[in-house]
């Protein structure tokens, strides 16, 4: 197993410049009378601060929508609370996922009929960034795994051995003993853990792959593992995110603990750890009833 590695970010300090301030006084007019309808006590200039710079720190690119559609007094637990030594953010998450079943209904939810369309989606996009001068074909990671639908319809075929990350260790026993079959001999290692708390090995892959699961990291989270992803890749080696991106402005779900983005904010996000974007392009043949899932490849 690798072990966890501290790595701190030295984000913009949001109180230190003018610019900084007046960015605070507008949002704190703009929502002033949402504070004193929802928690006159939680909203009192001190703690609004606060919240703000709690808000800010992570979710830097996010955190304007968020103040803006969700009251605070929801916000601050989210954001601000720890259950057991954890944010409330990914222990939700956790507990979240500790009732969704190891199958391919339980990766899809209510969407299993669309499992096909999706990985063939994947499998074109992937094939742009494979082949001679470009990526190459040894290993791939893939992150927030679950039993493995990618590895398995995706990447398995493609790259000669696999590295799976999921913090649910239910999901990636089933993947080895069950669901991968004899492909599950081509699996390295497995790692348990939480993509905020993981590092990847570097200078091992040469592709990354993280579908569904950057919108489960808050911004500043992610941004950290971005840049640890990057300086996992092989030369030549490249990232692929497939997530849920939100039509505008960004999308907090309390009950799962995820955030959908809007594409220009994950691409704000993206250029904050460091990265190039090499192509986007959007999943086709998926009903408009949901929320749109766009492809990301960056190095």
């Amino acid at each position: 197993m690798t072990e966890p590695v501290q790595m701190e970010i030295n984000l913009e300090e949001e109180g230190s410049g003018s610019s900084a301030n007046v960015e605070y006084k507008a949002a704190h007019l703009a929502v002033r009378d949402r504070w004193k309808a929802t928690d006159d006590t939680m909203c009192r200039h001190s703690m609004s601060f606060h919240l703000h710079h709690t808000l800010r720190s992570e979710f830097f690119a996010s955190y304007l929508y968020l103040v803006e559609k969700i009251p605070l007094v929801k916000l601050f637990p989210v954001t601000c609370e720890y259950i057991k030594g954890e944010k409330q953010f990914y222990y939700r998450a956790q507990k979240f996922y500790e009732d969704v079943p190891a199958s391919e209904e339980g990766m899809m939810g209510d969407f299993v009929d669309l499992s096909n369309v999706d990985l063939e989606g994947s499998r074109q996009f992937l094939k742009r960034f494979v082949g001679p001068g470009k990526a190459g074909t040894h290993r791939a990671l893939d992150c927030g795994c679950g039993i493995g639908r990618v590895s398995k319809g995706v990447l398995l075929p493609v790259f000669e051995k696999m590295e799976m990350v999921d913090m649910m260790e239910h999901f990636l026993l089933h993947a080895h003993e069950e669901y991968l079959g004899d492909d599950a001999d081509r699996i390295e290692t497995y790692y348990c853990y939480n993509l905020q708390e993981f590092t990847p090995p570097k200078n091992k892959y040469d592709l990354v792959w993280m579908q569904w699961v950057a919108c489960h990291l808050t911004d500043k989270d992610l941004m950290k593992f971005l840049m640890n992803c990057k300086k996992s890749l092989r030369p030549n080696g490249v990232i692929i995110m497939k997530d849920n991106m939100a039509r505008q402005g960004c999308k907090l779900d309390p009950i799962d603990s995820s955030i959908s983005r809007h594409l220009d904010i994950m691409k704000c996000i993206i250029a904050k750890a460091g990265l190039e974007v090499l192509a986007v392009e959007k999943q086709e043949g998926l009903p408009e009833v949901i929320m749109p899932v766009w492809m990301i490849a960056m190095k």
